[in-house]
């Protein structure tokens, strides 16, 4: 395995995201803090508190994922992308660099810009809404998976789009709406009977319960069933990568 490959192109990519702090960082942050001030601050002071959790600190978590998801998947399917759009990929294919090799380093740093960011929307939430974390530790476990899956989708995205709507398709016509009504902003036990059982089939509802859960100790669904749900979209998206690749694909411009 190319280590000093992986490293190049990880510190590639994380250095461009210090060149572009406003849109990579900055960007995300404003946008989720205006979440916090008027559903937190605002509505949530005269909304009843939901499992004996309140609802400013009780959204918290699904703002984070809801963060989380879209900039893993914009950071990996844009990192990949633009090298192809603008013809500088022929740099990485003429080098002695394995799919495996481009797969880490692009995802590596996708996740990981995803990490960072969602620590900084956490930091910036305790400005604007009181919350504790029951379980830190599964609370970084849940950040790290959710943060590498969305990162390999992103990925994926990012090896289909043959143009920038494409690139933005799946992120803005599907992932938003399910981080939405996955229970971003409610819990699920809100619904009717009927609409309990339909929102089972959207995926985030998962991550979201689990990511709840390591802060309240409250969840729609088991920690068992997040976790193995969450490993089970993981694993998903690892084979898929690995049958692109396996398939004879290869990446140009």
């Amino acid at each position: 395995m190319n280590i000093h490959a992986i490293r190049a192109i990880y510190r590639f990519e994380m250095a461009r995201t210090w060149r572009t702090l406003l849109q990579s960082i900055v960007s995300p942050v404003i946008s989720t803090s205006l979440y916090f001030v008027v559903f937190g601050a605002a509505i949530g002071a005269r909304m009843t508190a939901i499992d004996g959790v309140s609802y400013g600190a009780f959204i918290v978590p699904g703002l984070v994922m809801l963060s989380l998801l879209t900039q893993s998947i914009s950071n990996a399917s844009f990192g990949i992308y633009f090298p192809k759009f603008v013809g500088t990929i022929y740099e990485i294919l003429s080098a002695p660099v394995s799919p495996f090799e481009i797969v880490a380093g692009y995802v590596g740093a996708a996740a990981s810009k995803s990490i960072i960011l969602g620590l900084i929307i956490l930091v910036t939430a305790r400005l604007f809404v009181p919350f504790h974390i029951e379980h830190p530790l599964w609370m970084l476990a849940f950040l790290l998976l959710t943060a590498l899956t969305f990162s390999l989708f992103g990925f994926i995205i990012g090896i289909w789009a043959d143009n920038f709507e494409k690139l933005q398709l799946v992120p803005l016509l599907i992932v938003t709406p399910l981080a939405f009504l996955g229970g971003s902003f409610y819990s699920i036990h809100m619904l009717p009977p009927f609409w309990q059982k339909v929102t089972l089939f959207n995926p985030v509802v998962y991550l979201i319960s689990g990511f709840r859960w390591s802060f309240y100790g409250v969840s729609d669904v088991s920690l068992g069933v997040s976790v193995g749900m969450t490993l089970v979209f993981l694993a998903a998206c690892l084979a898929l990568v690995w049958w692109i690749f396996r398939s004879g694909y290869r990446l140009k411009a």
